[in-house]
């Protein structure tokens, strides 16, 4: 696809870069003159998406990879994947019910994947194991 604008941020997969990658992308997204629900949905995806490339895809290996995240805009819409080279997800339509985690002992919700679905138009998650996973989401910025 062909973007209007578009930015690459990759970020050492480490918690502390959540906050930075939120911000990034809702800065980035500005340009479309979101309402702050709007913005308030990309910053919640983007931190979900980012969290679950930290925890799930480095599990193993705090720290020792990376994550990276790419932003598109065209028309009215904007494009927004989150990669990362982890343990990948062995079963994605598992990994997609809610309540489902493969870290419970960390108390995690297993909400993440349905919160991406509920917030955006489209999300697709491609994942092999062993080799990472990229979580690609989109919404349209619709102004009245």
């Amino acid at each position: 696809m062909i973007y209007d604008n578009e930015m690459t941020l990759e970020m050492k997969a480490t918690s502390k870069n959540e906050s930075f990658a939120r911000v990034a992308v809702a800065a980035f997204a500005a340009q479309l003159d979101p309402t702050i629900s709007d913005i308030s949905d990309i910053k919640t995806v983007v931190s979900e998406a980012v969290t679950n490339a930290i925890i799930h895809g480095y599990d193993e290996e705090p720290y020792r990879g990376s994550v990276t995240l790419k932003c598109g805009i065209a028309d009215d819409t904007i494009y927004i994947e989150v990669m990362d080279k982890g343990r990948g997800i062995a079963d994605i339509e598992e990994a997609r019910t809610p309540l489902y985690t493969s870290a419970p002992h960390e108390e995690r919700s297993g909400m993440g994947f349905t919160i991406m679905e509920t917030f955006m138009d489209g999300i697709e998650v491609i994942s092999e194991p062993g080799s990472g996973t990229i979580v690609r989401m989109k919404k349209r910025i619709v102004r009245s």
